[in-house]
């Protein structure tokens, strides 16, 4: 009930009967990631001591009738953007390790600690979050727990690799248009975006500030809902963060999702996907009885609208460090951010004005179903290095690293509630399929979720590739 193929919600029953400390629990996740770590290159800091000593405090909370929390002793990992008390916030770049070390911990870890959970380290990402496919330049790819050969996907893909090869049950990541759910896909764990604003971002490297949320990754939907109610509800200290009281998820869970209105985005959604990707998307579909197709008009300029205000908004959090130290930079990030330097005014402005027409359109799409169905990538994990053609569109080759976010960078651009959830033998390597609410429904979401997970349409299984 502790080794890698344990769940945080159970590990957490066995440390709350007592049957196991959360000291010995802590203890097997540290020697797990001593022993796997370096062939995935997951962790880029592990707080063993830190680790350790929180374990005692849940030991010794259980001795004296205390409650330690919902997630008692269950392990975790954050990607290092988030702040964490002690540790500088490198945010995957070599300038992070010169900054002070952080005082505090971002209130997303806090509040899973809060929990019991135990933090065990810090997690790798592209350099700023700007990329899809986490190979850092700095700290060295991140390798697919599934195909070592193959990237975990990004920008959060310390976290993605870390749950699906069984180093952590839980981690956060964050996504701005796509990082929680292209490593979720790619590695076959589940991933939440949460609705923007649900989740505190307070304490987090920004990437572009009114795209970013914060979200958890899992390899069951009970512990995805367990992570999202420990971490969701309104904080002072992130002016976004929406005043809206909590809404648990985790009892919801097997309530029936029949009278949910289930439909697949077609059109654009279809059209840039592999035939394995669009296989999964219709085993999920038949399996929820959705026959009903809808489009989302004008994607693709919402798509380029979004990378307008990306590349806008990431650099000019580093505009200081580009004049003074732009060698330090990962190459490809420092010409996205110089790139998005010269955009004009004018430009981000068009793209934000567009933003709130295709919101206005969105939410007339909406208003004909509950839970909207979408591939999360256009196919499975491309290989490390190189442009690695990925996929064939409307009879043209498409770059992979150009196209990993094709399906979830519109839904991103509005806010909507987005599980990605791995499909169960969907192919030699996993794929995801997205499951779209409306802005802070995510308790559909899980719903339908836990229907597929019961019905075996979903898993997340432990990776175990060869040595």
């Amino acid at each position: 009930m502790t080794g890698p193929a344990a769940d945080a919600l159970a590990i957490a029953a066995v440390v709350r009967a007592r049957r196991v400390s959360a000291r010995e629990v802590t203890a097997a996740a540290l020697a797990r990631i001593r022993a796997r770590d370096g062939a995935l290159n997951c962790f880029t800091a592990v707080t063993a001591e830190t680790a350790l000593a929180d374990a005692e405090r849940i030991d010794q909370a259980l001795a004296a009738g205390r409650d330690p929390g919902p997630l008692a002793g269950a392990p975790f990992g954050v990607k290092n953007l988030f702040d964490v008390a002690g540790l500088p916030t490198l945010a995957g770049s070599k300038i992070g390790r010169d900054r002070p070390p952080a005082a505090r911990d971002a209130t997303a870890v806090a509040r899973l600690r809060a929990a019991g959970a135990v933090l065990v380290g810090a997690l790798n990402m592209d350099e700023y979050a700007s990329g899809f496919t986490t190979e850092n330049t700095h700290y060295g790819p991140t390798r697919n727990p599934h195909d070592r050969g193959r990237v975990a996907g990004g920008s959060s893909g310390g976290s993605g690799a870390a749950v699906a090869g069984g180093l952590v049950p839980l981690a956060l990541g964050s996504d701005t248009n796509g990082s929680i759910r292209v490593p979720a896909a790619f590695c076959g764990v589940l991933g939440l975006k949460p609705s923007f604003g649900r989740v505190s971002r307070a304490g987090i490297a920004l990437f572009a500030p009114s795209l970013d949320h914060v979200g958890p990754l899992a390899r069951t939907v009970a512990d995805l809902a367990a992570a999202f109610d420990a971490i969701q509800g309104p904080d002072p200290a992130d002016p976004a963060a929406a005043d809206r009281p909590p809404t648990p998820c985790g009892p919801t869970l097997d309530q029936d999702p029949g009278g949910l209105r289930v439909a697949v985005l077609g059109g654009h959604f279809e059209r840039h996907a592999c035939a394995e990707a669009l296989a999964a998307l219709e085993r999920v579909a038949k399996a929820l009885e959705a026959s009903r197709r809808v489009e989302v008009p004008e994607v693709a300029r919402a798509r380029a609208a979004a990378t307008i205000i990306t590349a806008s908004e990431g650099s000019a959090l580093h505009l200081a460090d580009l004049r003074t130290r732009a060698a330090d930079f990962d190459p490809m990030v420092r010409d996205r951010f110089l790139a998005g330097a010269l955009v004009p005014a004018s430009a981000y402005l068009r793209a934000q004005r567009f933003r709130a027409w295709f919101r206005a359109r969105v939410d007339e799409v909406l208003g004909e179903a509950d839970v909207f169905l979408a591939p999360t990538t256009p196919g499975p994990a491309p290989p490390i290095g190189g442009p690695a053609t990925m996929v064939v569109v409307d009879g043209v080759e498409v770059l992979a690293r150009s196209h990993l976010g094709v399906f979830t960078q519109p839904l991103s651009f509005v806010g909507l509630p987005v599980i990605s959830v791995p499909v169960a033998d969907a192919g030699p390597l996993p794929l995801g399929v997205q499951l779209i609410g409306r802005p802070w429904r995510e308790a559909d979401l899980f719903r339908v979720a836990r229907r597929l997970e019961v019905e075996g349409v979903v898993a997340a299984p432990v990776a175990r590739p060869a040595p």
